[in-house]
C-alpha cells in the first residue's frame, strides 16, 4: 500500500471508535509501513520468492549469482544491510548467511566450542529471530528518518521535496533478504530434524541447509574425521525439512544439501539394499573391503556378499566402516544427484580447497543427469587463499614451461611476493573467482561462512594496539572515529542507531506536548550533524 492508502485505511478503522480521538491516522499509517512483517513466517514467504525468483534468473544467465557473508549477531546482519544500501541502492542478490561453527563458537552457554553439533540446538533459531529484528529494526530506523524529512519539506511548504520523499516511501526497498540457514545434520533423527526445521522457519528462515554427517559425530566440514551416512538416512531429513515448510504454509521453501563426503572416509553403518544397484547397493559398492575365505570367517566379522563375492568391510575399532581411497569424487556426484532427485533444491560441496577445475568437474558430471544443477559455495576462511591461488598459478607457469626461478612454491606466502607478477596474477584469479566460478562451475550463491568473526578479531586487536600503546585516545579517534565520519557509517550516531529517535516519535504519537524525548538541543549527538 502506498504512504496515503495507508493514512486512508487507517482513518476509517479510527474514525469506527468514537473514544480514539487521540489516535492519529498518519501515525499508525507510519508505524504499520515500519513493521511491514508481523511474523517470521511473513518474512520465510517473502524471501522464499525472491530467492527462487533469483535462482531462475542464474539458470538464465550465470552472470546473476548470488552472495553473503555469515553473522554471528543480528547487529553485524544489520550493518551488512545497512552497507550494501548506502553503497550499492539495492539489497538484490545479498543475502545473510548463518553459520552453524559460529553459532558454537560465539553463542553458545556452554561457552566457545568447536563446530561439533554441540551447542543447543535452538541458538540458531533464536539467532535467526536475532537477525531479522534487527533488520526490521533498520527499517523502522531509515523510514523514521524519512518521515521526519517529509515533516520538514511540508512544514517549509517545499512541494517538489514533498513528493520526492513520497516517493521514496511509497518504493522503499526493506532490508530483509533471504538467509540461508545452517542446521548442521539435524540434531538427531528426522523427527528432531523436522522440529528444529520448524523453529528455523518460524523465525523467519526460508533456506535451510542441512549436511550428510553423523548427527553425533558431526565434524566441521574443514576437519578431519568426518562420518557421513547411507542415502535413504539423509533423504528423510530432507523430506523432514520439506515437511516442515509445507506444514508452515512456506510452499516455496530452499533446501540445500550438503555432501561432506569429498572429506570423508569413513561411514557408521553400512547401507541396507533390496537389490543389485540400489542406492543402498552403490554407497555399499564404496566399501574398502576385503576377500573372504569361507572357510577362514572370523569370530564376529561382518560380511557383505557382492556379485557372489564374499567380502568383509574394514572396520575400525570406533566400529565405523572405511571408504576405499580416491571415491571421495565419486561419492559426491552421487549424493548431489541422489538428493536433487529426492526434493533439494541446491547443492553445497565441500571442498579443501578453491580450486574452480575441481568443483566444476564434479558439477558437469552432475548436470549430466540434472542440467540446472546449482551449487552453494563455501568461500572458506580455512582455506589460504592467498597461498592456495599463488600455487595455483605457480602450477599453471610451471606446465607452460616459464621460468620459475624467482620463485620459491614452498615459501609464497612470504610478503616478498606481493608485488610480483605471479602474486598479482594469482590476487586477479582471487578478484574474479567468483564470478569464474559462477559461470565455469554452477554456483548460483557464494558465501563467507565467518568473514564477521575474523573481522571483530582484526579490528579489535588493532584498536586494543593503538589504544593502550603510545597512541591512547588518538588510536581510537584516528581509527574509528574519525573513519565513521569521513566514511559516512551511521553507528557514529550510536544513539540513532539504537532507536533513539524511533523512540522519540512514539512518544510524539502517545503523549504529544508532554512527551519527554531525548533528541533535544542537549543532546551530545548533534555534535555529529555537521
Amino acid at each position: 500500500m502506498t504512504y496515503h492508502s495507508e493514512i486512508a485505511a487507517a482513518g476509517d478503522r479510527i474514525g469506527t471508535e468514537a473514544n480514539w480521538d487521540g489516535i492519529a491516522a498518519e501515525s499508525v499509517a507510519r508505524m504499520r509501513l515500519q513493521n511491514r512483517f508481523q511474523t517470521g513466517l511473513d518474512i520465510a514467504r517473502y524471501t522464499a520468492q525472491i530467492m527462487r525468483a533469483d535462482m531462475a534468473a542464474y539458470d538464465g544467465d550465470p552472470a546473476a549469482y548470488t552472495q553473503s557473508l555469515g553473522c554471528w549477531h543480528g547487529f553485524i546482519g544489520q550493518q551488512k544491510m545497512i552497507s550494501i544500501k548506502k553503497h550499492f541502492g539495492t539489497t538484490k542478490g545479498r543475502y545473510l548467511y548463518l553459520s552453524g561453527w559460529m553459532v558454537a563458537a560465539l553463542r553458545s552457554e556452554f561457552g566457545p566450542l568447536p563446530d561439533q553439533s554441540m551447542h543447543e540446538k535452538t541458538s540458531v533459531a533464536a539467532l535467526i529471530e536475532e537477525l531479522y529484528t534487527f533488520l526490521r529494526q533498520a527499517d523502522a530506523r531509515e523510514l523514521g528518518m524519512l518521515f521526519r524529512e517529509l515533516d520538514a519539506a511540508k512544514a517549509a511548504g517545499d512541494a517538489v521535496a514533498t513528493h520526492r520523499l513520497l516517493h521514496k516511501i511509497d518504493e522503499y526497498e526493506t532490508h530483509i533478504v533471504p538467509i540461508i540457514a545452517d542446521i548442521d545434520a539435524g540434531f538427531g533423527n528426522a523427527e528432531a530434524t523436522y522440529l528444529l526445521a520448524k523453529k528455523f522457519i518460524e523465525a523467519g528462515a526460508c533456506c535451510i541447509q542441512i549436511e550428510n554427517q553423523v548427527s553425533d559425530e558431526k565434524q566441521c566440514g574443514h576437519q578431519d574425521g568426518k562420518v557421513t551416512v547411507p542415502h535413504e538416512d539423509f533423504l528423510a531429513k530432507i523430506r523432514a525439512v520439506r515437511y516442515a515448510f509445507l506444514e508452515l504454509g512456506v510452499d516455496d521453501g530452499i533446501i540445500v544439501a550438503r555432501t561432506d563426503s569429498l572429506g570423508a572416509g569413513l561411514t557408521k553403518q553400512i547401507a541396507y539394499t533390496r537389490q543389485a544397484g540400489d542406492i543402498g547397493d552403490l554407497y555399499n559398492g564404496f566399501l574398502d573391503c576385503d576377500p573372504v575365505d569361507p572357510a577362514a570367517i572370523g569370530h564376529g566379522d561382518v560380511l557383505i556378499s557382492r556379485d557372489g563375492q564374499l567380502l568383509r568391510p574394514k572396520r575400525l575399532p570406533s566400529n565405523l566402516y572405511q571408504f576405499r581411497a580416491g571415491t571421495g569424487e565419486d561419492r559426491c556426484v552421487l549424493d548431489c544427484i541422489t538428493a536433487l532427485q529426492n526434493g533439494a533444491d541446491l547443492l553445497w560441496i565441500e571442498t579443501e580447497k578453491p580450486h574452480i577445475g575441481q568443483i566444476g568437474g564434479m558439477v558437469s558430471r552432475i548436470r549430466e543427469v540434472i542440467p540446472n544443477a546449482k551449487l552453494v559455495y563455501n568461500n572458506s576462511p580455512s582455506f589460504n587463499w592467498t597461498l592456495n591461488f599463488r600455487q595455483q598459478v605457480f602450477d599453471a607457469w610451471e606446465k607452460e614451461g616459464r621460468d620459475l626461478s624467482a620463485y620459491d612454491r614452498a615459501k609464497l606466502m612470504s610478503v616478498d611476493y606481493d608485488g610480483t607478477e605471479l602474486g598479482v596474477e594469482a590476487d586477479e584469479r582471487i578478484r574474479t573467482f567468483q564470478k569464474d566460478a559462477a559461470r565455469e562451475a554452477g554456483i548460483f550463491h557464494h558465501l563467507i561462512t565467518l568473514p564477521t568473526y575474523h573481522t571483530a578479531a582484526l579490528s579489535t586487536d588493532n584498536l586494543a594496539k593503538r589504544y593502550f600503546g603510545e597512541e591512547g585516545m588518538l588510536g581510537y579517534v584516528k581509527q574509528v572515529q574519525r573513519e565513521e565520519i569521513r566514511q559516512g557509517i551511521a553507528c557514529v550516531k550510536h544513539q540513532n542507531m539504537a532507536g533513539s529517535d524511533i523512540g522519540d516519535d512514539h512518544k510524539d504519537y502517545f503523549a504529544g506536548e508532554a512527551a519527554l524525548k531525548a533528541g533535544g538541543a542537549h543532546n551530545t549527538m548533534n555534535q555529529f550533524a555537521a
